[in-house]
């Protein structure tokens, strides 16, 4: 998801075992849930550099999909920072909005709280069919056999960002496709106050999206099939410790970013003191930080050898962000329309493009502007080597434990403390019993 998204709380765990549902509280309507509504109100999430450009970008939007309908939408932006902790409370209290974006990654969670309205073949017939979306897009939307709990709005994937004056002065000719080739261009790099890679050692979010892929590319999951914990496989460690070695062991990531959570490692990357940068769509933050597009280079992601693929070769998570309609929603047909509207070929290839993300709806997805260089590695990816993160009702509680767990391993990193295989297991293990399992 862009503008990566906070850990989400503990409280979604007691949310879902007490069954509450939520109620959509901002509408102006006259009737029920079949009245035509005369208001909306909508959650929209930080996509671009800050809450003001995002503001300025849907407003016109909005005030289109007004003169359309004549339905009259109250917007409000909310930083990923507090964007769930805000739908947890609405879920609660009643008081929430009609519509509203969802990291796609707490599908499955907010799904099985009951709070959200399912997306069953006949609400998808009412913005055009499920068939319109890519599939994997879809499949980030909720728990598999069950119909989803929101729509795909905007893909994205990961990709390896590199600074190609940095990379030049080091004598590095082309970025790298290994891990251990990021390693070597990294300590090349490391150089006179500047590093290879830049990291957000205290983001809870990306901490989980980075040990995810490489516990696939070590081929682990971190549940089984059930839905049963897993944190301690062999795997699953290994990941861990080899996305922590970054800075503990090769020394390519610096010390201060144990404790980055807002975006510091792209102002970093933008100012030219790191190399590298793992990040999903980050052009627009870039030139919001006076980065000028020859300036950088994109990659995939890299895989342990050979080139990105399924299982082993993994090389992102299926990221991205869905909108949502409060099942409670006293403007039920108002929320689908405005689904709709967004969901459009025309909006989702303006939107996307905007903010440097894919389209999930496959008419749009095919139009040429997402195939400019930086566009068609996050596209390509999404098509060939990405994975959704794990849809079981707990991977909120799931982020938060293992997110904790690696967000303690860098300060430890950071420190000049030891981080072994030891070490890591208990950690993990440590996040394990928090799930409850």
């Amino acid at each position: 998801m862009r503008n990566l998204r906070a850990a989400a709380a503990v409280t979604l765990a007691i949310s879902i075992a007490a069954g509450v549902t939520g109620c959509g509280g901002g509408s102006d309507s006259g009737g029920g849930s079949n009245a035509s509504p005369k208001t909306l109100t909508y959650w929209a999430s930080n996509q671009g550099p800050n809450i003001e450009a995002d503001k300025k970008i849907l407003t016109p939007e909005l005030k289109k999909f007004e003169e359309q309908t004549g339905i009259k939408v109250k917007l409000e932006v909310v930083p990923w920072s507090d964007l769930l902790n805000r739908i947890l409370a609405a879920t609660t209290s009643g008081q929430g909005p009609d519509v509203l974006n969802i990291g796609n990654t707490w599908s499955a969670s907010l799904q099985a709280s009951g709070a959200l309205l399912p997306w069953d073949a006949k609400n998808f017939d009412a913005i055009g069919g499920r068939d319109r979306f890519v599939d994997s897009a879809v499949a980030s939307a909720g728990a598999e056999g069950q119909d989803p709990a929101a729509v795909p709005l905007y893909s994205l994937s990961y990709a390896l960002y590199y600074n190609k004056k940095m990379f030049a002065d080091a004598g590095i000719a082309t970025p790298p496709k290994t891990w251990d080739e990021l390693v070597a261009d990294g300590k090349k790099l490391s150089k006179d106050g500047k590093w290879g890679l830049g990291a957000e050692g205290g983001n809870l979010s990306n901490n989980i999206h980075q040990v995810f892929v490489l516990g696939k590319q070590h081929g682990a999951d971190f549940f089984d099939s059930s839905g049963k914990a897993t944190f301690t496989s062999d795997g699953a460690v290994a990941a861990v410790k080899q996305y922590v070695d970054f800075m503990a062991k090769d020394k390519i990531v610096a010390p201060g970013n144990a404790e980055y959570a807002q975006n510091q490692s792209l102002t970093d990357f933008a100012k030219g003191r790191t190399g590298m940068v793992l990040w999903q769509a980050a052009a627009s933050t870039f030139a919001a930080q006076g980065m000028k597009p020859e300036d950088w280079g994109v990659a995939p992601v890299p895989v342990p050898s050979g080139t990105p693929g399924q299982d082993k070769q993994t090389n992102s998570m299926v990221a991205g962000i869905n909108i949502a309609v409060f099942k409670n929603t006293k403007n039920i047909d108002g929320a689908k329309q405005f689904v709709k509207f967004m969901t459009s070929d025309a909006e989702q290839k303006l939107l996307n493009k905007t903010y440097g993300a894919i389209p999930p709806v496959k008419a749009a997805q095919a139009d040429e502007a997402f195939g400019a260089p930086d566009l068609a590695v996050l596209r390509d990816t999404l098509s060939t080597s990405a994975a959704p993160l794990p849809q079981v009702p707990n991977e909120s509680q799931f982020e938060t434990a293992v997110g904790t767990a690696v967000k303690d391993l860098w300060a430890d990193a950071a420190a000049g403390k030891p981080v072994t295989t030891e070490t890591v297991k208990a950690a993990l293990e440590k996040a394990q019993q928090t799930m409850g399992q």
